[in-house]
């Protein structure tokens, strides 16, 4: 039986910051599942706007966009965490995702692509294996959506 390293009541408990970031569809009848993962979506959307943006000079929006990638990691992904409920493995994603957020602050600082880089490839194969436990935990299988800024 699978263990969830997140705490369903945080997860459900910091659904208007979810908003604040930018995930917004389908936020009130999303299952704590559901929500972690619309977290991944809108994290990996703003860092492929960073992205974009650093590469055709727009700095204002660059710097939008990765405030919004930080805030979902320290706002969305970190508080939904149970350590103790999860135990290794949610302690593993917690020292993952501060680390994911220094290095954006390191990128969004330095205008550092590869960072950026980085980041996604740390966040990419979490987004896969959360979306691969989904018919484990009772929710839907997870598929990417687009995420309103």
């Amino acid at each position: 039986m699978y263990a969830s390293p997140f705490q369903p009541r945080r997860a459900a408990a910091t659904a208007g910051l979810y908003r604040q970031v930018g995930v917004q569809t389908g936020v009130e009848s999303a299952t704590p599942h559901r929500l972690v993962a619309m977290l991944y979506d809108g994290l990996l959307e703003a860092l492929a706007r960073a992205r974009g943006a650093l590469q055709t000079g727009q700095v204002e929006i660059k710097c939008r966009a990765m405030t919004q990638a930080i805030r979902i990691v320290e706002e969305g992904l970190l508080p939904s965490l149970d350590t103790k409920a999860g135990g290794e493995v949610a302690t593993n994603l917690r020292d993952l995702y501060r680390y994911v957020s220094l290095r954006l602050t390191q990128a969004n600082l330095r205008n550092d692509e590869t960072i950026i880089v980085e980041c996604v490839g740390l966040i990419e194969p979490v987004r896969e294996a959360w979306a691969a436990i989904g018919p484990q935990a009772g929710a839907e299988q997870p598929q990417a959506q687009k995420v309103s800024a």
